[in-house]
């Protein structure tokens, strides 16, 4: 069996994850379980990225669905600005915004939208493929779909939970929607705070939810309900390691207040590099990025794009790649411009714009583009059909199976060729957290 050199994984190991020099060491975490193996594959890796539609990273690649010109509310057209990943402007992205951009399906209304004095035009823009190059390089080797849609027309909270789940209803006419009126978002929130609903017929109800602390069912329950080992790496925040103000976990009761917090679900989200190291990724794995590793608009940082090639990388350089499949994925559209509608009907605030995902396999299809439409609730379906779970009853149910688009298993798995990075796999472990939320919007 191949094994990582004993410098490299001492080093991992020995560093804890943790946030580089004067940082505290992290006490010792045991590894998961053993994974086991499902149809497709051992494990399945979520890298979870922030706030970029399609257009926003993809716009000129190759073969994609694509553009050069943004639509205006007057009929006429922008030529889509390149900009720097590390643009300092973060857009607008709750539900009345999406409702505004998506104009009933017209998708031009993104310029009517204002933000801190700056036009309406901000948001007709790509991001500088240069400084992306990892993900570009990615796209050319492996799988990158291009009809992928958000579940819901909203932020972060949900989407969060629609990567854990499929969707948010929390009954058969009421979805969640939007954010917890408070920070932060889950069984930790202050008392008082409320989440949003939106209904079958979009009626949106503000501050109307229940307490942002759940008990609907997710993939833990039907992973637990087999044993299957899950973990969900996080980044600290606020200084500490209880990674309450940000994370999906949070808002499951059950998880919260159970013993899985700390153990399945796990901080400083480097953790991940420390499991990949040992050989021991537990079968399903979420990984959330550091606040300004995220991609995030706003933070005026460029390293998003290396942090997922060097877990990418540390993947391929072990026993783990030949039984893997890696899905990158950007949770909501971040209020920039799309130029794709996303399909009819429109219930519950959904379907949402169209967020990039990349899918990475020595089974993978080379330098393919699918242009099949699917949805969060595809991942969440891939997951449970692997290891034969059933279903939760959200979107995983209709939404489309990617497993014959996207994968090749009667061919020999191919040998993993790492992806060139501007910050090397040591920067991010030396790296001292930011302690911000990976997002609040």
């Amino acid at each position: 069996m191949k094994r990582l050199s004993a410098t490299l994984l001492a080093g991992l190991i020995g560093c804890g994850g943790g946030g580089g020099a004067g940082a505290p060491p992290l006490p010792f975490l045991p590894p998961p379980p053993p994974a086991k193996a499902g149809k497709y594959f051992t494990h399945v890796v979520v890298l979870i990225q922030e706030n970029r539609t399609f257009d926003n990273l993809f716009a000129t690649f190759p073969g994609a669905d694509g553009t050069r010109f943004g639509k205006r509310h007057n009929g006429k057209t922008y030529l889509l600005r390149k900009a720097a990943l590390t643009s300092p402007i973060s857009p607008y992205n709750n539900y009345a915004v999406w409702r505004t951009d998506w104009d009933n399906g017209n998708m031009d209304g993104f310029d009517t939208v204002s933000i801190h004095k700056l036009p309406g035009n901000y948001v007709y823009e790509y991001v500088d493929p240069s400084q992306i190059a990892p993900y570009w390089s990615l796209a050319r080797q492996y799988v990158l779909a291009d009809h992928l849609f958000q579940t819901e027309g909203s932020g972060s909270f949900t989407a969060h939970q629609d990567l854990i789940r499929g969707g948010t209803e929390i009954s058969s006419s009421e979805h969640l929607m939007d954010f917890p009126t408070a920070l932060p978002w889950g069984c930790d929130a202050p008392g008082g705070t409320r989440t949003s609903l939106i209904d079958a017929s979009n009626q949106y109800r503000s501050g109307l939810g229940p307490f942002p602390c759940l008990s609907y069912a997710t993939l833990r329950d039907s992973l637990d309900a087999k044993q299957l080992s899950w973990r969900y790496y996080v980044p600290p925040v606020r200084g500490g390691f209880g990674g309450d103000y940000w994370n999906a976990f949070d808002a499951i009761r059950a998880v919260r207040s159970g013993p899985e917090w700390g153990t399945s679900v796990v901080f400083p989200e480097k953790e991940v590099l420390r499991d990949i190291a040992r050989d021991t990724l537990p079968a399903v794995s979420w990984v959330i990025p550091d606040a300004i590793n995220s991609d995030h608009p706003g933070f005026n940082n460029d390293t998003g794009p290396s942090w997922v090639a060097q877990i990418i990388n540390a993947i391929g350089g072990s026993p783990a790649w030949n039984t893997t499949a890696i899905i990158v994925v950007w949770d909501d559209w971040g209020g920039w411009y799309d130029h794709v509608a996303p399909p009819q009907p429109h219930r519950f605030g959904g379907l949402g714009f169209r967020v990039p995902m990349l899918v990475v396999s020595p089974y993978s299809r080379h330098g393919y583009v699918a242009h099949t439409t699917y949805e969060f609730g595809s991942i969440v379906k891939f997951i449970e059909d692997n290891w034969q779970l059933p279903p939760l009853g959200t979107t995983d149910v209709h939404a489309p199976d990617f497993v014959r688009d996207f994968f090749r298993f009667s061919k020999s798995p191919r040998r993993f060729v790492p992806v060139a990075a501007k910050y090397s796999r040591s920067f991010f472990l030396q790296q001292q957290p930011s302690n911000l939320p990976v997002d609040d919007d």
